[in-house]
């Protein structure tokens, strides 16, 4: 197997890669929400769902909710507990 020397830009390139591949995907998860309670416009937003969806996800207790002085708040940990129970494999 041959001998393969690493110089000091090799290294400064493997960097400047890795760090725009760490960029690229801390721009790619923007998007997806690292708060622990969410409003509903939030889980509307982040399920692509419509309001009237997201009342019948209440109302028969697929997604549980906390009510506090007229706010609704979603565990986005419950959120993606549903989303692993309710995926579908083929």
């Amino acid at each position: 197997m041959p001998t393969s020397i690493i110089t000091t830009e090799d290294l400064q390139e493997f960097k400047k890669e890795l760090l725009q591949e760490i960029q690229s995907m801390l721009t790619e998860h923007k998007g997806q929400s690292s708060k622990k309670w969410l409003k509903s416009n939030e889980v509307l937003k982040l399920l692509k769902i419509s309001p009237g969806t997201l009342q019948n996800l209440k109302f028969n207790g697929t997604l549980p909710y906390t009510k506090l002085g007229g706010i609704i708040y979603f565990d986005s940990d419950e959120i993606q507990k549903l989303m692993v129970e309710k995926k579908v494999l083929h």
